[in-house]
């Protein structure tokens, strides 16, 4: 029986009846700018503080840390280069893990262009980057550490905690370093605390949390000098001008209290869910590499390399039985070289194009599960049987 199962929530989550509720109102009768000081503006003010708040209490932050953005990738442009401008006297050198997110790699990258250097440190085969390996990379001259918490394709978690130890302990030593993580598929998904992961800087976006897209945030410690990015208005303490994106910021707040809530319930299930499925996938499916599987992970996200196929041609043929699946992070979909983050596990390119992103919400059921597993052994199958260099490595 065919049916519709989105298995791609990395990529998006579709938006909570309560944060479509709250955005509502700020896109009808309370349409007031926010910098304005008459009754409407003060109303639109109201929502925006709220919001802070929320996002402040989800994060054990303090409300005036807080930097509302356009999302993840803005708030991570304004993080790494916000700093190394800010700080350009106190050195030109960046280390950051060869496994981050395309908008903390090419902002990193583009850096270089002007002068600095980037260390790129990669990491171990089960996903996880060695804080000792990030330790022996860092200089007198680095200014800025960039590790992601959750990993977006393989969901492994980055010991973000032990690398800000080895910041303070640089700190104590009287040199100007900080911490930044992009904390993207981690904010409302796994328990921690500003304070527990010890960053100086951290960057959320409310899409993958069931809330709108084109609304984030940088948290930025007390203290932190950034650079703006975005000259000619006062908002956001004057470090991210432009007027407040109101409805969205207060999708994002609501958002944001909602995950406070039930986070861990949603964790509990998508984690029994997410075992089963790999459970099933291995005893059904020869040949398979869940990548990532021996290092600590996000309970909502499996990638799987599928020997002998590319994962393009697999994406298809779920997607045409109703699967939506990823073979990869959204913001590359559309790129033919095997993932940057699957070929770092060193597992070869043949193996990296094979590999499928499968990625669960709060919304998805055992149903769901039984479903794409029913599907998936045949869909393999049928594209190894299509596949010369898989019937010459198996010898059928």
């Amino acid at each position: 029986m065919f049916r519709r199962v989105y298995l791609d929530n990395a990529a998006t989550t579709p938006v909570d009846p309560r944060v479509k509720e709250a955005v509502l109102p700020y896109l009808t009768d309370r349409f007031g700018n926010a910098s304005s000081i008459h009754f409407y503006g003060q109303e639109a003010r109201s929502a925006v503080d709220k919001a802070r708040h929320q996002v402040a209490d989800l994060l054990g932050a303090r409300p005036n840390e807080l930097i509302f953005t356009s999302g993840g990738t803005e708030s991570n442009n304004l993080a790494i280069k916000g700093v190394v401008r800010a700080n350009r006297r106190h050195g030109d050198h960046i280390v950051t893990s060869s496994i981050e997110h395309p908008a903390v790699g090419t902002v990193c990258g583009s850096l270089e262009e002007y002068g600095r250097r980037v260390s790129i440190v990669p990491v171990e085969p089960a996903g996880v980057v060695s804080p000792e390996k990030i330790a022996a990379a860092i200089t007198d001259e680095t200014v800025l550490v960039s590790v992601m918490l959750v990993n977006n394709e393989i969901g492994t978690v980055q010991p973000v905690r032990e690398i800000a130890e080895i910041i303070k302990e640089r700190r104590t030593s009287g040199q100007k370093i900080w911490l930044h993580t992009d904390a993207v598929q981690a904010v409302g998904k796994i328990p921690f605390s500003i304070e527990e992961v010890g960053c100086d800087l951290l960057s959320l976006s409310g899409h993958k949390i069931y809330g709108p897209k084109g609304i984030g945030a940088l948290y930025v410690r007390r203290g932190v000098r950034i650079e703006s990015q975005n000259l000619g208005g006062h908002q956001e303490r004057e470090r991210r001008g432009g007027t407040e994106n109101v409805a969205f910021v207060a999708g994002l707040g609501t958002a944001c209290e909602v995950a406070r809530q039930e986070s861990g319930e949603n964790a509990e299930r998508a984690e029994k869910l997410r075992d089963s499925f790999e459970a099933h996938i291995l005893e059904s499916v020869p040949d398979v590499v869940i990548n990532g599987i021996e290092g600590p992970r996000s309970p909502y996200i499996s990638n799987v390399s599928f020997k002998g196929i590319a994962g393009e041609g697999l994406l298809i043929n779920l997607d045409m039985s109703g699967v939506a699946v990823s073979t990869g992070s959204a913001c590359s979909s559309g790129n033919v070289e095997p993932s940057h983050v699957i070929v770092a596990l060193g597992v070869g390119d043949e193996t990296a194009r094979g590999s499928v992103r499968f990625s669960f919400g709060k919304d998805n059921t055992e149903e769901d599960v039984n479903y794409v597993l029913g599907l998936l052994p045949k869909a393999v199958e049928n594209l190894r049987r299509l596949s010369p260099q898989y019937q010459s490595a198996s010898g059928t």
